[in-house]
């Protein structure tokens, strides 16, 4: 019995003796430390730096042999000084003390960052042609407009950038091989000081050569020649190459245009003085036929449906077709349109013919016709967000009209001429979900009933104003003014009438149920005055809800309206496409609630 007890007894011991040794043998690792940064009265952006700095070697700390932990330690060290020396500390006293607490080392990191350094001098030299007598004048403007001048804080992202904008300075105009040869800076880190240096070696003044195209297929190099025009010699811009690229990805014969002048690839070109180069454009052709469609929906017209067809460079010829069908409840629509290149002033012009059915508010239109039209969109400053539009347009109609139970003109022929003209300023902070800025528009029209042979003629005004509310809120208002002048007995084209009510409009009404009573029907009328007040606010980037007041009337003359309220509350979110709207609206002249939505932002 004792025995078999000694056995016992001896077997526990080694089984305890393997687990010690075992144990023993297992390295010992170093977790990942808790670091806490004294701020000691860094600016927000510098102890950013500094985070980020530490945080990479407090990463590599994490399962590390303990033998490791001093090394980690040092590179934490260098990393909080080379952080800080990024943005202008040269000469701090950086400690960093090690702890440990309930789970793990820390690291206490305390800075005493010292003097930032300023700029002491800033030397830009030049050399090649543009250091010649002609150019002193540019020179001089280039050391003026330097980046980082003398008395400025030397941060190291703005001595890269500035030297990025001297080189693009030179480049953009003469000087397309201009490079810096030399970029220097001294720091004096216990004066706090910092002398600069750059050289840049601006190569030969540079003329355009002829033209080379490549990439063409289906597109005749005459849609090349026709925005690209100048004789050799011309002096080299960037901004120029910019704009003939602009004008010729604006034409949609091309996915991507590319300009540059052709390098030599030969470094004797720095040695000369003047070269004339030709200039290379480089295409890919868009597609030669595409078919999209779109299926949508709203609360005026239901379900809607659009097929499209473009073909691109129709008998050889510089010239987009486009055409296609719309279908919803009220609406029926087929098109075929000619477009012509862009023109020099980036407008567009189009050709093309028309049918359309539409029965709303119990008044039955069919309409063909032809017509013209020339688009432009453009900025009197390409570095400002006011944009502009403009559209003139010449339609030939034939309308076959009947309106339900109208005793006067329950179905009758109106073919007309009608031309129109109208512009429109765009100044927003996001085109598609706006928090501030403005929009304006104005348009005019005139028009012939060929049948009576009488004119009538158009005018109307809309803006909208958008006001930003604390960090998420909006307030925006809205206005729209028209007037009809014609005849007593002349009748003008339903469309150059006004009608309203519906989304967008006078919320809390049906879909253009605002307008002239004719019988059973609505039709458009002579005048029309909205005005709108809405309150949005967001709970987040995507989700938030509105309250609204809407007002107005559209009426044979304005003192015979009866403004039309509507109020109510709505939910909306952010789409990339703009605001989806969904609104519940009490039409107060009615005493009906109705439900809208819309999509988007009506410009």
């Amino acid at each position: 019995m004792r025995t078999a007890q000694v056995m016992m007894w001896a077997g526990i011991l080694s089984l305890s003796c393997t687990i010690c040794v075992k144990a023993a043998e297992e390295p010992v690792t170093n977790k990942k430390p808790e670091v806490v940064i004294d701020p000691s009265g860094l600016p927000p952006d510098v102890l950013t730096a500094v985070n980020k700095g530490v945080n990479v070697i407090v990463r590599q700390a994490d399962d590390q042999d303990a033998g490791e932990a001093a090394r980690i330690r040092r590179k934490g060290h260098e990393a909080v000084v080379s952080a800080l020396a990024t943005k202008g500390y040269f000469n701090p006293v950086v400690t960093l003390e090690v702890g440990e607490d309930i789970g793990g080392d820390t690291w206490d990191v305390s800075i005493e960052p010292g003097e930032i350094s300023v700029v002491q001098s800033a030397n830009n030299a030049f050399t090649g042609r543009i250091a010649d007598p002609e150019y002193a004048s540019r020179v001089k403007q280039l050391r003026d407009n330097w980046k980082l001048p003398v008395g400025k804080n030397f941060i190291n992202a703005d001595w890269s950038k500035a030297k990025t904008d001297l080189i693009d300075k030179v480049q953009e105009e003469d000087f397309y091989f201009a490079r810096m040869i030399r970029s220097q800076a001294v720091v004096d880190p216990v004066a706090s000081k910092v002398d600069t240096v750059t050289v840049v070696d601006s190569g030969p003044s540079v003329t355009l050569g002829h033209v080379e195209v490549l990439g063409l297929r289906r597109v005749p190099v005459s849609v090349i020649n026709r925005y690209i025009q100048y004789e050799p010699g011309l002096r080299y811009t960037q901004e120029q190459l910019e704009e003939w690229q602009s004008r010729l990805q604006a034409t949609n014969y091309f996915r991507g245009v590319f300009l540059k002048v052709k390098n030599p690839e030969d470094e004797a070109i720095y040695a000369e003085r003047t070269a004339q180069l030709p200039l290379e454009v480089k295409v890919t052709e868009a597609p030669a036929r595409t078919i999209t469609g779109s299926l949508s929906v709203d609360d005026s017209v239901g379900i809607r449906g659009e097929v499209l067809y473009r073909h691109n460079i129709v008998w050889g010829l510089p010239v987009t077709m486009e055409t296609g069908a719309g279908v919803d409840l009220d609406n029926q629509r087929a098109f075929l349109d000619f477009y012509l290149p862009p023109n020099q002033n980036g407008s567009v012009d189009s050709f093309g013919i028309m049918a359309r059915h539409s029965d709303i508010q119990n008044e039955e239109v069919t309409r063909v016709g032809i017509g013209w039209r020339r688009k432009r969109e453009f900025k009197l400053d390409s570095q400002s967000n006011v944009e502009f539009e403009n559209n003139w347009a010449l339609m030939a109609n034939y309308d076959m009209v009947k309106r339900k139970n109208d005793p006067v003109n329950p179905e009758f022929k109106l073919p007309s001429l009608v031309a129109t003209y109208d512009i429109l300023r765009r100044d927003v902070d996001d085109k598609y979900n706006p928090r501030s800025g403005n929009l304006f528009a104005m348009g005019v029209g005139i028009g012939h009933n060929l049948k009576q042979r009488k004119n009538f003629y158009r005018a109307s005004a809309r803006g909208q104003l958008w006001f930003p509310v604390g960090k998420r809120d909006i307030i925006t208002v809205r206005a729209e003014v028209g007037h009809v002048w014609a005849g007593d007995n002349t009748i003008f084209p339903d469309d150059f009438g006004y009608r309203t009510g519906g989304a967008r409009t006078i919320r809390g009404y049906k879909y253009y149920g605002i307008g002239e009573k004719a019988g059973d029907s609505i039709i458009g009328t002579r005048a029309l005055a909205v005005a709108s007040t809405e309150y949005m606010h967001y709970f987040d980037d995507t989700f938030g809800m509105g309250v609204f007041v809407d007002v107005g009337d559209a009426a044979r003359r304005f003192k015979d309206m009866k403004l039309k309220v509507g109020t109510g509350v709505g939910a909306l979110i952010k789409t990339p496409a703009g605001p989806l709207n969904l609104d519940l609206a009490y039409g107060h002249y009615d005493k009906k609630i109705r439900l809208h939505f819309s999509l988007g932002i009506a410009f």
